[in-house]
């Protein structure tokens, strides 16, 4: 075990740093000064060298893609944004960040339950009308992009309050962890907590579409394979019922391809969020990249990828573990 956790970090220090160097030599290949959108068309030459050199950006890439690196290593600070004068991006993103996770936890309360829901009615009335209609609706799901599906929400559900999480401007109300949800329930706040469900609900229902459809297909997949074993047809031969030989033995025995699928749907979630925050206005960190990118601020691009590099590396991570936890057979091997 320690051995495998050993080489798990890693390759996950290694799949962080190539995905951050990615980002890095990406955005400085793109066309564009960055410079521009804070100072005008009309810049101080002088100014905007002065900038150029203290930032590095006159040394050669790798020069600078290892002191951006060194910087993180030594200090956890991503620096100050280019084009918004005196905005540190480590400030700001610890701001955004929990909006983002607060999406995305709800996404997946609603893509996982659901998507197992479907997969095993699906399995269990094979070739039916609810296998057909489960399937159906999880091809439509995949199929949908995210953002069509978000601009379909909001043109349907014209009611539903977009734009914030919450409006703190106009009630007394003071986060403790940035976390809304969760602080509403600390405070009891629970006016407050139905407010904050209701802005999430409809961008964690978009975003939650991809993730579940898939989960979906996957869980009546391995249902379909655990239902045909023999243990199954000698629980039903002893007198079990059909739901508890469903439930309680083949969906234990069908777990590990759904819990692998499912924590790799966290990326997928977070590739999501930055389209679902846009279409949606919410104030996450996926909008705040979406907006960097527009004005070439380089500093903030690398910080957001490393996050999302980060989440996603832990979180697949977490799932090799359950999965060994879940399969006995693969601890054995």
């Amino acid at each position: 075990m320690t051995g495998f956790l050993a080489r798990r970090l890693f390759h996950a220090l290694v799949t962080m740093v190539v995905a951050v160097s990615l980002i890095f030599i990406a955005m400085r290949m793109l066309p564009g000064n960055p410079l521009l959108a804070r100072f005008g068309q009309h810049p101080d030459a002088e100014q905007m060298q002065r900038i150029i050199h203290e930032q590095g950006w006159d040394k050669p890439i790798l020069s600078q893609l290892g002191q951006f690196l060194h910087q993180i290593a030594t200090t956890g600070d991503f620096g100050e944004s280019i084009s918004r004068s005196n905005e540190n991006v480590s400030d700001e993103l610890s701001r955004r960040i929990p909006a983002t996770i607060e999406l995305t936890v709800m996404a997946m309360l609603l893509a996982i339950p659901l998507g197992i829901a479907f997969g095993i009615a699906a399995a269990v009335w094979r070739n039916r009308w609810p296998d057909r209609l489960c399937m159906a609706g999880a091809m439509i799901g995949v199929s949908v992009p995210v953002f069509f599906l978000g601009i379909c929400l909001r043109a349907l559900f014209t009611g539903m309050p977009i734009g914030f999480r919450l409006p703190a401007f106009e009630l007394d109300f003071e986060p403790i962890t940035e976390f809304y949800l969760l602080d509403t329930l600390l405070q009891r706040r629970f006016d407050l907590f139905r407010t904050a469900v209701k802005h999430v609900c409809l961008p964690a229902l978009a975003l939650s579409s991809i993730p579940m459809s898939i989960i979906a297909r996957i869980t009546r997949s391995s249902m379909l394979e655990v239902l045909g074993a023999d243990f199954v047809r000698t629980g039903r031969a002893k007198g079990a019922s059909k739901w508890r030989v469903v439930l309680r033995h083949a969906l234990p025995n069908a777990a590990a391809p759904i819990v692998n699928i499912a924590g790799f749907q966290i990326g997928v979630l977070l590739s999501g969020a930055v389209l679902t925050e846009t279409v949606f206005d919410w104030p996450g960190m996926g909008k705040y990249v979406v907006d960097a990118v527009r004005e070439n601020d380089y500093v903030i691009v690398q910080a957001g990828a490393f996050v999302i590099a980060t989440i996603f590396v832990t979180a697949n991570l977490i799932v090799d573990l359950l999965y060994l936890w879940l399969d006995p057979r693969v601890r054995i091997s």
